[in-house]
Formats: C-alpha cells, sequence, structure tokens
C-alpha cells in the first residue's frame, strides 16, 4: 500500500482540521492561522508518540456536506502545504463526504492515500447520498496518480447503507466491482470502535486486500483491534 506498504499493522492517526473557511463554526478571528497552529501541534504530539502515518480530515466541518466547497477543499490544501514540511512520516487525505474532491485533493498535495466513502447508498444526517466510486478511479488516473492508495470505507458514520446485504458481502463486492485497496470497518459514529465481528467476517471476505478498524481505536483496545484488523 503505497509507502505504507511494508509496514506490518500500521497505525494511522488523525490530524483533525479546525473548521475550515465557509464552515457554519470557522472561527474568523483565528482564521488560518490558527487552524494551521493546531494540526501543527497535533502532528508534533502524534509523531512523538510514533505513529506510522496520519491523515489530514475537515472533522471540524459540521454540518457535514457530500460535496465539497471550494473554500473549505483551498483551505485544506493550504494547510497541507503550510504542513508538509513538519512531516517524518507518509500523510493521506480525507474530505468529507466527497471522494472525488478526496482524490484530487490528493493530487494536489502529494498524499499517499485517501480514505473516504467510494461505495454504496445510504441514509444519513446528511440526507440519502450515493458516492460515485467511478467518478474517484477516473479523476485519479486522470491526475496520473494510479499510485494513490484508496481506503474504502463501507459502513458510514452518522448514516445506516441502505444496502441490506451483510456487511462480508458488501466488502468483498466493492473489492471486485470497484477496485478497492483497502476496506475500512467502521462504528456507528466518530469515535466508536467498529464491532469485531463485522472486522472479522470482513476479513474472512475479502482475501489478500487489507482490512483496517477505521474509528474507535483506543490505547486499551488497539492490542485486541490488531488480532484481526491489519492496521
Amino acid at each position: 500500500m503505497s509507502s505504507i506498504s511494508g509496514l506490518k499493522k500500521p497505525i494511522i492517526a488523525m490530524v483533525h482540521f479546525s473548521p475550515l473557511p465557509g464552515a457554519s463554526l470557522y472561527d474568523p478571528g483565528g482564521g488560518m492561522g490558527r487552524i494551521i497552529a493546531s494540526a501543527a501541534k497535533d502532528i508534533a504530539a502524534l509523531q512523538a508518540g510514533g505513529v506510522d502515518a496520519v491523515m489530514f480530515g475537515n472533522e471540524g466541518d459540521r454540518p457535514y456536506r457530500t460535496r465539497a466547497t471550494f473554500a473549505a477543499l483551498a483551505a485544506m490544501a493550504a494547510a497541507i502545504g503550510e504542513l508538509k514540511p513538519l512531516l517524518k512520516v507518509p500523510f493521506g487525505v480525507n474530505y468529507l463526504w466527497d471522494p472525488v474532491a478526496s482524490v484530487a485533493l490528493a493530487a494536489a498535495t502529494g498524499a499517499d492515500f485517501v480514505r473516504e466513502i467510494f461505495t454504496g447508498v445510504y441514509a444519513s444526517d446528511m440526507g440519502v447520498w450515493a458516492p460515485d466510486a467511478a467518478g474517484a478511479l477516473e479523476e485519479r488516473a486522470r491526475l496520473g496518480r494510479r499510485d494513490l492508495t484508496l481506503m474504502f470505507n463501507i459502513n458510514a458514520e452518522f448514516s445506516d447503507a441502505l444496502d441490506r446485504r451483510p456487511i462480508a458481502l458488501r466488502a468483498r463486492s466493492a473489492v471486485f466491482s470497484s477496485l478497492a485497496d483497502v476496506i475500512c470497518v467502521s462504528g456507528a459514529m466518530t469515535g466508536e470502535g467498529a464491532a469485531q465481528s463485522d472486522l472479522r467476517s470482513v476479513k474472512e471476505a475479502v482475501g489478500e486486500v487489507p482490512v483496517f478498524a477505521n474509528t474507535g481505536v483506543r490505547i486499551d483496545t488497539v492490542a485486541d483491534i490488531l488480532k484481526i484488523a491489519d492496521g
């Protein structure tokens, strides 16, 4: 898997940006300077703690959108550009909840991987949404980033899949139909752990494709999770 493919059971830590320009909670007084400074502190702490990679995300941009805004995407790119000199580990990006925009952001910033919802149809706090896996993979090819690893979150937080197939079957299907590089299994909300039964069934279903625990991994749960998951 790109530049972290040689690592066994990699730990990827989140760098959550504070609300970005245009978001309802954006702080114009602090501006981009405060957003970048906060992220820099997180990067320093995470790298000191020994993580294998980091991923930048716009978790602060609540209420979430299923399509990126120009302002937020530009702000993420600018912030990552400022922060890249601090990085000693590979990095990825995730614009919630827009896979095509996430791929474009990765290409612009030189990211190693993207995590997003690429497949399925969901009833969610953001309404009903269906992401565009084909559009994301075509964008990856168009931008010359076939090396970019795509991590498919197959059970989005804050939502329920309208596809009633078992999660293991959805994962196996996503690998075949939509060319997932990695499968990510989530809990119901940000910070809530994925069910170990889901991790196990997905791992058994997808063969050699890596399966990552996407949410809720803590110091007291990581050892048990990594007995099943690949990262």
